[in-house]
């Protein structure tokens, strides 16, 4: 995985707040090193923790998706090395921020079951009873992918980040009244391309 650092650095002075002593945790002074902008010290400690954190999320019960939830953990401690400061094992540090990778991906399941499931009340609804092909599932992400850019767009923050209307529109920097809007449009885009199916 490779993440653009700023300059290259070993020599930087470590950040405000750390130590002047190198650490006697390896990882410590790699950490820091990484806070001075060392790409190769953020190399060294993923290629150091890697395993163990694929082997937290297996048991965890994530079974396809463990890679993707190594890499946003790493993402996530990359993107926190400016505020890092060795108060604790470094690894108490990395589980910490594997441990909330955790904690969202199970919100997002939550959401996207919570989403199905409304489809289907929209499809049973609008079916009127209808009765079911046998083995016919919906494929929210598949529907979602049809969608424009402007539409799945509000879907996702809204929906699966949990962001409000406001924030939103926060995000996207455009009016409340465009985001609810768009996410009217959206859900009405995404019943009829499930009925499609």
């Amino acid at each position: 995985m490779t993440v653009p650092c700023s300059s290259s650095s070993d020599d930087a002075a470590p950040p405000a707040g750390a130590e002047a002593n190198a650490p006697e945790d390896p990882d410590v002074a790699r950490m820091l090193e990484v806070a001075a902008g060392s790409e190769a010290a953020f190399t060294g400690l993923i290629h150091a923790h890697q395993k163990s954190l694929v082997n937290f999320f297996a048991r965890m019960g994530a079974s396809s998706d463990c890679e993707d939830l190594v890499q946003e953990t790493f993402i996530r401690l990359y993107r926190y090395r400016q505020q890092y400061r060795p108060a604790a094992r470094f690894t108490t540090f990395l589980y910490h921020l594997a441990r909330h990778v955790w904690a969202d991906r199970g919100r997002k399941i939550v959401r996207l079951d919570r989403l199905t499931s409304e489809f289907q009340n929209h499809l049973e609804i609008s079916a009127q009873g209808a009765p079911e092909r046998p083995g016919e599932a919906v494929d929210i992400e598949a529907a979602l992918d049809r969608l424009s850019p402007k539409l799945r767009e509000v879907i996702v923050l809204n929906i699966y980040q949990g962001l409000r209307y406001q924030e939103v529109a926060d995000v996207l920097e455009i009016p409340l009244g465009t985001v609810k809007s768009r996410i009217n449009l959206a859900l009405a885009a995404l019943k009829e391309i499930l009925h499609e199916h």
